[in-house]
């Protein structure tokens, strides 16, 4: 199968082009097209822990498995961001052990996982399906923020943060936070004030639909620190 594999910033420069077709097998993964690419090009092996994956414009693990014609992104960090992209917004289901195996080093002596889940009731009501949607690109910047201030406010050593919008079904993972920490207690710390925070900051609403009608779920009020279009809010307006 053929695949469009794109390279920018100084990724571009290191394979001399912007883009190629790759031939692969059929059933190949992101991680093989990756080994094709260390054999390649020798500056990408240091490279790729700050990189991050797309397929078809959507972030990707490593074990995605690929399609005929399927358009493959290799990101360095973008320009202004940390030296590690920490968070992500994807409409594909979130790939929870991945971002794990990703975070995790020897010297970490825990790793915490909190996985925001879709249920099958809300206050009583049998709930369908979710709808997420963001403003994703000051979403995106938000939880980028909220990931580094973690870092530095409990001295963890690395966070990801991943949001999937888009229609989610009863139990797939809407929201996805991995800390990583010598100790368990700094990494416990960060993850619960990581979603809480997320919830109050981050311009994510969710609209859910039930057997007799939809409505746009009540979110929690926005911190004092973010200014009102007038005045204080009678109702929150940020949701999860």
């Amino acid at each position: 199968m053929r695949i469009q594999v794109l390279f920018f910033g100084l990724l571009k420069d290191a394979a001399g082009r912007s883009s190629e077709w790759l031939e692969l097998p059929d059933g190949a993964t992101l991680a093989d097209l990756i080994q094709h690419y260390e054999l390649r090009i020798p500056k990408l092996q240091e490279l790729l822990p700050s990189l991050a994956l797309s397929v078809n414009q959507h972030y990707a693990g490593p074990g995605t498995v690929l399609g005929h014609n399927d358009e493959v992104a290799l990101l360095p960090p973008v320009s202004g961001g940390s030296a590690v992209s920490r968070a992500a917004i994807v409409r594909e289901p979130i790939d929870t052990q991945a971002v794990l195996e990703r975070i995790k080093r020897p010297e970490d002596g825990a790793a915490i996982v909190f996985e925001g889940v879709v249920r099958n009731n809300t206050r009583g009501r049998k709930t369908l399906y979710l709808d997420y949607e963001a403003y994703e690109e000051m979403a995106l910047k938000q939880m980028e923020e909220l990931a580094v201030q973690a870092v530095e406010q409990f001295h963890v050593r690395d966070v990801a943060v991943v949001h999937r919008l888009g229609r989610l079904e009863i139990g797939e993972t809407s929201v996805l936070i991995v800390v990583a920490s010598g100790h368990r207690g700094a990494a416990y710390e960060a993850s619960r004030w990581l979603i809480d925070t997320l919830k109050q900051k981050v311009p994510i609403w969710k609209k859910e639909y039930f057997v007799d009608g939809a409505v746009w779920a009540d979110g929690e009020p926005f911190p004092d620190e973010i200014p009102r279009a007038q005045g204080s809010p009678i109702r929150p307006v940020a949701s999860k």
